[in-house]
């Protein structure tokens, strides 16, 4: 090789990538030169978690459900052309067209009762309530058309659908808009009601309740809609579903049990952050299901901590964490206690519209300390 040729490392080569390094290699570089650089092992850098809103994962799971099964529809108000009044249907309507994403009038009545009425007769629809305050209109449909007909067919009509929509509380929409509902479908037998926090509770969990053959109430939350998660490789799976009646444990701990569901999850594991620095250990248990309760997992937690904190952002009377409280009692775990449950609600009033009341009208992350403090007498 003479000085005016080019080096072989410089020069593009149609050669294998080893063979073409080795070459070049050895003809720029003394022999122990080359031989200690390729024993190195090169550093390689790991792929970036795949981040995925609430929002682009409930589209998700709707979306390979759609694809999965053509007895799947989606109606509601303004799901279609709009792409739903919070993104949450963004592009199916152009994927699936008018008769699988079908835009309703503003009659919640009348569209629950359609939706219902197809899932007898073998459909699988998803009934999307712009917020679930307006399901209040078609509670009729839900509760004595929906979660009562298999019960009184004796087992021969099963009724395949699924309510969702955002729940609870958003921010400076006032009492008509913020309640949550999770006691309400709660209560009832014959529905089943799912509560999720991150995309992967939401991609999981809505496709589970399409495949499900009972009606199933979705809980979502509208301010969580735009918050991304990591989302693990095994959820990004076309196939992964999450059982609906299991709980998550989102932190480990061994001090007091953290139980709750939807947004104040996240102030559930912000508490336990705090708390930690002072020596608090806290599980921290993401429901996922309201209705069937995962019991046993908080019973299995509750006699590991001897303390219990519930927490909710719906009112206290007859709510979540009120079962909770009773099912405790009544189970083995009650023996455990070393200490009083203590529930952390929302407070016992329709929603303010001034933002100084409303914040202090729903669970903080210093209530949260207050109230985990309290059963652990500090």
């Amino acid at each position: 090789m003479t000085l005016r040729d080019p080096c072989p490392v410089c020069v593009p080569s149609e050669r294998p990538l080893s063979l073409s390094l080795s070459l070049s290699l050895s003809l720029c570089l003394s022999p122990r030169q080359v031989s200690g650089l390729l024993r190195r092992r090169f550093h390689r850098t790991a792929p970036a978690a795949l981040q995925v809103t609430v929002r682009e994962a409930i589209n998700q799971g709707m979306d390979e459900e759609l694809e999965r099964d053509e007895k799947v529809f989606l109606l509601g108000e303004e799901v279609a052309q709009y792409d739903g009044a919070y993104k949450v249907s963004r592009g199916l309507w152009k994927k699936y067209g008018d008769k699988r994403i079908i835009d309703t009038p503003i009659s919640e009545m009348g569209f629950a009762g359609i939706a219902v009425g197809a899932a007898m007769a073998g459909l699988r629809p998803i009934c999307e309530f712009m917020t679930f305050n307006f399901s209040m209109q078609a509670i009729d449909q839900v509760i004595n058309s929906a979660a009562k007909t298999y019960y009184m067919s004796a087992g021969f009509q099963s009724v395949p659908i699924v309510f969702r929509g955002p729940n609870g509380a958003s921010a400076g929409v006032a009492a008509q808009h913020s309640q949550c509902f999770a006691a309400w479908y709660g209560h009832c037998p014959g529905l089943k009601v799912v509560s999720p926090w991150s995309s992967e509770d939401a991609k999981g969990l809505i496709k589970s309740a399409i495949r499900d053959n009972n009606p199933v109430v979705v809980l979502e939350n509208e301010l969580m809609y735009g918050v991304p998660f990591e989302l693990p490789p095994e959820a990004q799976s076309k196939d992964f579903l999450i059982p609906i009646g299991k709980a998550k444990i989102e932190r480990q701990g061994t001090h007091v049990t953290i139980v709750s569901h939807s947004r104040p999850v996240s102030h559930c594991l912000e508490a336990a952050t705090v708390l930690s620095k002072e020596g608090i250990e806290c599980e921290v248990i993401n429901m996922r299901t309201i209705r069937p309760m995962d019991i046993e997992t908080i019973e299995a937690s509750v006699m590991k901590t001897n303390h219990l904190v519930t927490v909710e952002g719906g009112w206290p009377q007859f709510g979540v964490g009120a079962e909770i409280c009773a099912r405790i009692m009544e189970g083995p775990a009650f023996n455990f206690l070393d200490a009083p449950v203590v529930r952390v609600t929302g407070a016992d009033v329709p929603m303010p519209y001034a933002k100084v009341l409303e914040d202090n009208s729903v669970p903080q992350v210093k209530d949260i300390i207050f109230a985990i403090k309290k059963a652990l007498n500090m």
